[in-house]
């Protein structure tokens, strides 16, 4: 079942977002939007994840707007506080699916393309999360505190990604292990968004390419390791 709810940031403040409930559900996800806003494909994912067995919650970033032309993509990203949603809208929506207490009453982070790059800020800000997956985004390297990182975290990387470049992630890389930090990185000869099934035909932007292999073998990578630490 799926519908869209409220809950409260830990400043008090109300934002909406998107609930797919599992049946029975092993525990919870927060998953964060790329940068087109809440939109089909971001809430398909999310009831993927449930229909897997994990209740999952899109936070509503941009306050109830989306759009499928990149410039006006750019400025909805634009003007995000990336600060603030970590802290406050993603945190937000982990604190209310810890409070249901649902399955193991664990709760992981996982985001695609910006909401990849979100995942790493909110793991860090986020002391309650248990677990992270990252899908091919990352902010800039000195917005990431590899010391603060305390819970397990999985990524997929694409080779060929000429948003975020490949060397960016051995420079991440070298640094999450430098720290110490849990991380289990996954590397596919593959475009940007290659786990997004609309990133296909004409209307596609030219720097990513769907990729129905990878994509299969990344979802059952993040299930399994998900399943190792929310189950």
């Amino acid at each position: 079942m799926s519908q869209r709810i409220q809950f409260q940031r830990p400043d008090g403040a109300s934002v909406s977002g998107h609930l797919a409930e599992a049946a029975e559900p092993l525990g919870a996800v927060v998953v964060i939007q790329e940068w087109w806003g809440v939109n089909d494909q971001i809430r398909g994912v999310a009831e993927r994840f449930a229909s897997a067995g994990f209740t999952a919650l899109v936070p509503d970033l941009y306050r109830g707007k989306s759009t499928v032309e990149a410039e006006e993509a750019e400025h909805l990203k634009g003007d995000l506080d990336f600060a603030d949603a970590a802290a406050q809208d993603i945190r937000g929506a982990l604190l209310h699916l810890k409070a249901l207490g649902l399955g193991s009453g664990k709760v992981g982070i996982t985001g695609y393309c910006m909401g990849g790059a979100l995942t790493w800020l909110a793991a860090q800000q986020s002391p309650e999360a248990d677990a992270a997956v990252v899908w091919y985004g990352m902010p800039p390297l000195k917005a990431i505190d590899a010391a603060r990182l305390k819970l397990p975290v999985q990524a997929h990387w694409a080779t060929q990604d000429e948003f975020f470049a490949i060397d960016q992630v051995d420079a991440l890389e070298a640094r999450l292990k430098e720290a110490g930090a849990s991380y289990e990185g996954h590397r596919y000869l593959a475009r940007h968004a290659f786990a997004n099934e609309t990133a296909q035909g004409a209307g596609r932007i030219p720097q990513t390419q769907y990729d129905a292999a990878w994509a299969q073998q990344a979802w059952d990578r993040a299930m399994r390791f998900f399943g190792q630490h929310l189950g």
